[in-house]
């Protein structure tokens, strides 16, 4: 290999362009191997957010927004949906509960489960005059009969849904009662309905003054009972359920109601005719109730008096008499009562009748083709009393009450085989707590006038099976929870 010293210059000038050149083919490859460590950390690194813009602050209700959305309150449920009392004051009873401050919440649920065993006992085969389940013989065969049932469940909201507006909605399962065919394990009584239901404008703590739009109880007359269980003959024969608008005013212990009420045939006791039928398609029926309470001083104590004006009841069909029948010209009712609160005593009082003949009552006597039983005007009688024992409870109400009640259905006139139902309960009950109430009754019922049929029209021979001279007896024992 030739020495330094023998390199010739252009020897030496191609051995630095051979060294130049491996230079810059290292330096190209440095290069692309810090391009692609570059390219990696980019790849890896966090993306960058730009920050979010600040969110606009949220509205909410005034007076809402520290309130539950649901919750419950058994003293207010048992109240809402005893079927015994306030019958006709629900909307009352709910706006009292709300300025009370018993419904806390947004939506306050409540529900009520009534469960009975009782022994019935008649002395004619198939006819039993005891109301509280209908008196049919779908149901009912024989001498006697007992049963061990679920008489009703209910189950109902209340929703405060803005300042003074207040949704309401009850649903019911009550087989026993229900209009339905068949027996009381038939798909057709074992159905639930919407019993009622409105939108209510009110707020006593602002105004006396309370509107609603709906379902509900016309006002007209009491319909109350001292009884622990059995309603009253009043509220068989006139307790009104409709449709309707109605508004109230209550202040300084007058409460006065006025509800225009959708026309044809109700729910149940109130029947206008549209252009004789039966079709709801008009709003011409109405009610009105006054009512005032006198404080008598010391502890509850108190005197409550009223009357009402149905101008429709159901008393306007002809002869063959059935539920939802057209009617031909309206019927109207009036009714008085009152109620004493004195101590531990309670006393009660409440007649109703219409104004005009029951068409449906004047039919030939089948026994007697030369007479007529006579047109007549139906009434109801109730009075009763209450007496408690034991230290007041949450409801302000003794534990233990012993009650006594009769009241009297008149649909025909002397001689009618349909003149009178009556009605003897002597009751007991123990509520151990505001939405537990456990009880017994002995009920007496002298009389069997059902409702269909009443005057005839179901037997061949035009007879009726109404009966006057059918005595029923019933022991009743049974238990109402609330929650």
């Amino acid at each position: 290999m030739a020495s330094a010293q023998d390199m010739t210059v252009e020897d030496r000038l191609a051995a630095l362009e051979e060294r130049l050149g491996q230079l810059e083919e290292e330096n190209r490859e440095l290069r692309e191997q810090v391009d692609a460590a570059e390219q990696t950390a980019i790849v890896s690194a966090p993306p960058v957010v730009a920050p979010a813009p600040a969110l606009a602050p949220v509205e909410t209700v005034r007076g809402t927004e520290d309130r539950d959305l649901i919750g419950v309150n058994s003293t207010y449920a048992f109240a809402m949906l005893d079927h015994t009392e306030n019958i006709t004051t629900r909307p009352l009873v709910q706006l009292e509960a709300q300025r009370d401050g018993l419904l806390d919440s947004r939506v306050t649920l409540s529900g009520q489960v009534t469960a009975i065993a009782n022994y019935q006992r008649s002395d004619t085969d198939d006819k039993f005059g005891y109301l509280m389940r209908h008196p049919t013989s779908v149901n009912q065969l024989g001498d006697n009969v007992s049963e061990a049932v679920l008489h009703s469940v209910s189950l109902a909201f209340t929703a405060n849904v803005a300042p003074r507006v207040t949704a309401y909605g009850e649903l019911l399962y009550d087989p026993q009662q229900s209009f339905g065919g068949g027996t009381i394990t038939s798909l057709t009584r074992n159905q639930i309905q919407l019993r009622r239901g409105w939108i209510m404008y009110g707020d006593l703590n602002e105004t006396p003054v309370y509107a609603l739009i709906g379902k509900m109880d016309v006002p007209f007359g009491l319909n109350d009972t001292v009884s622990p269980f059995t309603n009253s003959t009043n509220w068989h024969a006139f307790a009104a359920l409709a449709y309707g608008a109605q508004v109230g005013f209550v202040s300084d212990g007058f409460h006065v109601r006025a509800m225009a009420v959708q026309g044809g045939a109700q729910f149940r006791s109130a029947n206008v005719p549209v252009q004789g039928s039966s079709t709801p398609s008009r709003l011409n029926n109405f009610a009105v109730d006054a009512r005032y309470t006198l404080d008598l001083g010391g502890y509850g104590n108190n005197l409550m008096v009223g009357a009402s004006y149905l101008h429709g009841t159901a008393y306007c069909q002809g002869y063959p008499v059935f539920h939802f029948n057209p009617c031909q010209d309206n019927n109207p009712g009036i009714a008085a009562y009152a109620r004493l609160e004195y101590g531990d005593l309670e006393l009660l009082g409440e007649y109703a009748e219409t104004t005009q003949v029951w068409e449906g009552t004047q039919v030939p006597n089948p026994m007697n083709p030369l007479s007529v039983f006579e047109a007549f005007a139906p009434s109801a009688l109730t009075i009763g009393a209450r007496y408690g024992f034991g230290p007041r409870g949450a409801n302000s109400q003794r534990p233990i009450q012993f009650s006594a009640e009769f009241s009297r259905f008149l649909a025909g006139p002397e001689g009618a085989p349909w003149r009178r139902q009556n009605q003897i309960v002597a009751g007991l009950s123990w509520q151990p707590l505001a939405n537990v109430n456990l009880f017994g009754e002995f009920i007496h019922v002298d009389g069997f006038v059902p409702l269909n049929f009443l005057s005839g029209g179901n037997f061949p021979d035009g007879s009726t099976w109404s009966d006057p001279d059918v005595d029923t007896d019933v022991v009743l024992v049974g238990a109402q929870v609330a929650f």
